[in-house]
């Protein structure tokens, strides 16, 4: 598609008149009658990039209103058609990646191999989604009750997975069209409605996003997904705590743990952020190690819940494991995402603040610094801090940017006892050659995943992903979140008690 048919592709969702966004509600683009915007500003260069919508409680009612309406509908769908309606929307998404991919470079800094890289990782998982909706949703159980004791075979019970109604996502600015999309996917397939609250930076990518799912047609009702963008501090809860919720899958940091706690029994998916410790054993791999620390703790300049953030080396390999990091993260370029830098800047002046904080208080406290640390304005420089303790709160704050602490540890049981008082506990990784003390090391270490000789990872999006603690409640993963967002459906079948001798 060319650049021209590209434009015009989206030019439904774009009011060039005001200069601003519309959200997509019950499958017309509006703007709201608030009059009221949400400013999205541009990391690099700290300027005003897009307005969009800051949408009315009236207009979130009317839009939770088409939900349930074209719920009833949808749920009704053919599976296999409906697998067919998400293939067409992974094609639409492929056609428009570099659209949408501008979007992530000019809305969250990411640079533009990685943003594309975001899109086809979505299509991806929207397809795999449809073939996995069909395998896991066309199955139930079928059980006769003489299998009780006590009881006669007089009774047939059949069991199938059915959908909750409206499902709430809202996906965090890192990963604004993947991380969406790794909910919508398997809630449509399962016959729920969405509706989307697209975080502020990365709003106008999944505005982008909701324009696939409307260039697809009448495959979906009109009102079954629906992409409101509002101020959160002034809505948000109202979202989180609307009635038409049937369920919330949310992914973002603290504010999680606060609407925990307000939504009521419905079911909840939630991913908070992580302090991922990586646990380096004295006969590791320092190579292998080293790579995976510079990877994992860098790419996107760090902005990723599951990014090493925190290394607990044993001691007798530490001098040689800072060397060969060190040397890693000298060779990372830094710089603005269009030009596919490694290290671009930071979501906000608040997250570099933030993270200069943290930095500043490890040197106040005699950390050790590997690199010199250096900011222009959103813009840190990758920095490699070595002989951190735990009374430095680097040891164990969030830091969600390009910062990597070093602690050295007397043994794995330290790194270990380290580890299990975060009160984030998303994931960990270990080095180790002996298969033995990786799995009792896996076994210590209590976190949703433990990597085995590599970096913490979300994907491939099929595995199971979770946080234990305060990283989060529920799995997800495809088959995961498919089984949240449906419940069990049971028929008795009562029949005449049979008359045997025995």
């Amino acid at each position: 598609m060319s650049g021209s048919a590209t434009t015009m592709f989206f030019n439904e969702l774009f009011d060039a008149a005001s200069g601003q966004y519309k959200s997509y509600i019950n499958g017309k683009w509006l703007r709201s009658c608030s009059n009221k915007v949400v400013t999205i500003m541009n990391p690099s260069t700290r300027e005003e990039q897009a307005k969009v919508q800051a949408c009315t409680r009236e207009e979130i009612d009317e839009a939770y209103e088409g939900c349930a309406k074209a719920q009833e509908v949808w749920r009704q769908v053919p599976l296999w058609k409906r697998a067919e309606a998400l293939r067409k929307v992974a094609g639409i998404l492929r056609e428009q990646r570099e659209t949408i991919a501008d979007c992530l470079v000019s809305e969250v800094a990411k640079a533009k191999k990685d943003s594309l890289s975001e899109v086809d990782r979505s299509a991806d998982l929207i397809e795999y989604c449809a073939e996995e909706g069909l395998r896991l949703l066309s199955k139930g159980d079928f059980l006769t009750s003489d299998a009780f004791k006590g009881t006669e075979r007089n009774k047939l019970c059949l069991s199938s997975r059915i959908p909750l109604g409206t499902v709430l996502c809202i996906p965090p600015f890192n990963y604004p069209v993947n991380l969406c999309v790794s909910k919508i996917a398997p809630a449509l397939i399962a016959g729920n409605a969405v509706l989307v609250k697209p975080p502020t930076q990365g709003a106008v990518a999944g505005l982008h996003l909701a324009q696939c799912f409307d260039k697809a047609g009448d495959v979906f009702p009109k009102g079954l997904v629906n992409f409101v963008t509002v101020k959160a501090s002034e809505n948000g809860d109202y979202m989180a705590q609307h009635p038409g919720n049937d369920c919330l899958s949310f992914t973002g940091g603290d504010v999680g743990l606060s609407l925990a706690k307000k939504v009521g029994m419905i079911p909840i998916q939630m991913e908070l952020g992580g302090k991922d410790a990586c646990i380096v054993c004295e006969d590791a791999d320092l190579d292998l190690a080293a790579k995976h620390i510079v990877k994992g703790g860098f790419s996107y300049s760090g902005q990723r819940c599951t990014a090493v953030k925190i290394v607990l080396v044993h001691e007798s390999v530490a001098d040689a494991l800072c060397e060969k990091v060190l040397a890693g993260v000298q060779k990372l370029t830094v710089g603005m995402p269009e030009d596919n830098k490694n290290i671009t800047p930071v979501i906000s002046e608040q997250s570099a603040n933030f993270i200069e904080g943290l930095v500043l208080d490890a040197k106040q406290k005699g950390a050790k610094f590997l690199t010199e640390y250096k900011r222009e304005g959103n813009l840190i420089w990758p920095t490699l801090l070595d002989r951190v303790r735990p009374d430095m709160d680097i040891a164990w704050e969030e830091p969600f940017g390009p910062v990597v602490p070093i602690m050295r540890v007397t043994g794995a049981d330290e790194a270990v006892a380290h580890a299990n008082k975060s009160r984030l506990a998303l994931q960990a990784c270990v080095f180790t050659k002996d298969v033995d003390n990786a799995i009792r090391l896996s076994d210590a270490v209590r976190a949703g995943t433990v990597q085995i000789n590599g970096a913490p990872a979300r994907g491939p999006d099929h595995f199971p992903f979770q946080g234990f603690r305060d990283s989060g409640i529920g799995s997800q993963g495809i088959v995961n979140s498919i089984g949240m967002m449906t419940k069990t459906k049971t028929t008795v079948i009562n029949l005449p008690t049979p008359s045997y001798t025995v």
